[in-house]
């Protein structure tokens, strides 16, 4: 992936931030995502060579800070991040411990002066070797604006996990009597048992990616087919085209068909394909992708048309 230089170090005050019509769209002409949406690398950590120079990590945040501010608006962090989409655990440990990291991801909240808020998730995805520069350390950060709702639920849920993940990770307790040890257990079991506060939303905490994803595909598949909501139900296509294809054949279906959504969105659908300074382009890079890594029929035979 091609990635900012240490030339673009210095250039961020100078910038017209006021020349971005929406935060969306500095998100898409600043290619804070790659064009296939899951995330972009950005060096964390430059290494002994480099070791002075400005962490590209903190960009995503700084970009959409200055745009806030430019907007005379208030940008605060909302949610921390649990690293919830970080799937190896090492990767997760790493990035938890980088203040390069921890410093730029989050959901941030701004408020501008004119009354319009705005939410923004930066997450880290995976931590690796940079291919690019030598001795350097690269974080994906996927960067995707939330709705308030959505954002609650997203940061809420994640919290919840995280905090079951550590307790099931807690140090091992001194060794007790087999009746002790027996008690101990039956009190946990009963706190287990115990009704929950909020049923509804103990439900929401145990979706899976698989289940979170077939959620946005379904909706944006029932509001674009009866030509509702069609700007969000293009954004939650986009969002069930991010997931990327997870695991069995439901997964792969779920994935391609979200992409051919999105590529229906960026094609005819102008309330959503204006935010993008290159619709067609990136319409043409999802299918190909469908077309070339899953034979995928529609997709091979939409590329024909656009031709």
């Amino acid at each position: 992936m091609l990635l900012h230089g240490c030339a673009t170090v210095g250039k961020l005050g100078s910038e017209s931030w006021g020349s971005y019509d929406s935060a969306q769209e500095l998100i898409d002409k600043k290619n804070l995502n790659e064009a296939n949406g899951r995330g972009k690398d950005y060096v964390y950590a430059w290494g002994r060579k480099q070791g002075n120079a400005e962490p590209q990590s903190l960009y995503p945040r700084k970009y959409l800070s200055n745009y806030c501010s430019d907007q005379k608006g208030n940008f605060s962090l909302l949610f921390k991040s649990n690293f919830s989409l970080v799937k190896d655990a090492r990767d997760r440990s790493t990035l938890a411990s980088k203040a390069n990291v921890k410093q730029g991801i989050g959901a941030y909240q701004c408020v501008q002066k004119d009354g319009k808020r705005w939410i923004v998730s930066i997450e880290p995805v995976s931590e690796s070797a940079s291919a690019q520069y030598a001795g350097a350390r690269e974080v994906t950060l996927k960067t995707d604006l939330m709705g308030a709702e959505e954002a609650r639920k997203f940061y809420r849920n994640n919290s919840n996990t995280a905090a079951n993940n550590s307790s099931k990770k807690s140090a091992p307790v001194p060794a007790k009597s087999a009746a002790s040890a027996k008690a101990a257990v039956k009190e946990v079991e009963e706190k287990k048992e115990a009704p929950a506060a909020e049923p509804a939303r103990a439900a929401t905490v145990s979706l899976t990616p698989q289940q979170q994803q077939m959620k946005f595909y379904v909706d944006a598949r029932r509001d674009i087919n009866s030509g509702r909501n069609l700007n969000n139900a293009c954004n939650n296509a986009q969002r069930a085209y991010n997931y990327g294809k997870l695991q069995g054949t439901e997964g792969t279906r779920v994935y391609t068909e979200s992409g051919m959504l999105v590529a229906r969105c960026l094609t005819s659908i102008s309330t959503y394909s204006t935010r993008f300074p290159n619709a067609k382009g990136q319409a043409q890079r999802v299918l190909q992708n469908l077309s070339k890594n899953y034979n995928h029929a529609g997709a091979k035979r939409m590329l024909s048309q656009m031709k």
